[in-house]
């Protein structure tokens, strides 16, 4: 399992090295459009949200199977959005809720390996986000609960002397747009968002 855990990481590594290296790139062009954020949603603790909360690369649960301790632990969504399963192999995680997570697993150990399972899935800890542009440190960090703007800017060594200190701009996981938000307003931060603080231009 330890192989495995070791490969999911090594994949979610390579595959945030690209995705920041793409919006290091995409930042010095042209400047997206942008739209103003909604009242911000609350992150989800770890252990809840399996109803709502959507798993993506770098998230890690915790499967537990009733009964059959071989086939319960904890593993991460790798670069390929699937988690490595004892007996059944790779099983698509990404975009699943905990709760498709367990559908899955119960039917593909059903089908002929054990009679009646009873999978449990719990998020442990969630992938990362990334800030980019003018803090001391751009780059990936980890999310935990509770995360904000105001820590996130922290976490990333502050701002540069450069940096716009009232707006920010926000992209969510699949959306194709960033938002602007007031740094003030110290929204949540979400797993997979990217965030990016700007210029000011006096």
């Amino acid at each position: 399992m330890n192989n495995r855990l070791g490969k999911g990481r090594t994949a979610t590594l390579f595959a945030g090295a690209g995705v920041v290296a793409m919006l290091l790139s995409a930042c010095g062009g042209a400047t997206p459009p942008v739209q103003q954020a909604p009242a911000a949603a609350t992150a989800p603790s770890a252990g809840t949200g399996g109803d709502v909360y959507t798993l993506g690369i770098g998230d890690r649960v915790r499967v537990s199977t009733f009964n059959e301790p071989t086939l319960s632990g904890e593993f991460q969504v790798g670069g390929n959005g699937t988690i490595s399963f004892p007996l059944i192999g790779d099983v698509p995680a990404q975009n699943k809720t905990g709760k498709q997570l367990e559908a899955a697993l119960v039917e593909r150990l059903g089908a002929g390996y054990i009679r009646n399972p009873r999978v449990t899935v719990e998020v442990l800890s969630y992938r990362p986000f990334f800030i980019l542009g003018e803090v001391s440190r751009p780059g990936q960090y980890p999310t935990f609960d509770g995360m904000t703007l105001s820590r996130a800017i922290a976490l990333a060594g502050g701002y540069t002397y450069r940096a716009n200190r009232k707006q920010a701009l926000i992209r969510h996981p699949g959306a194709t747009q960033e938002q602007r938000v007031t740094i003030e307003s110290d929204v949540r931060i979400q797993p997979g968002d990217v965030v990016r603080i700007g210029e000011r231009y006096f």
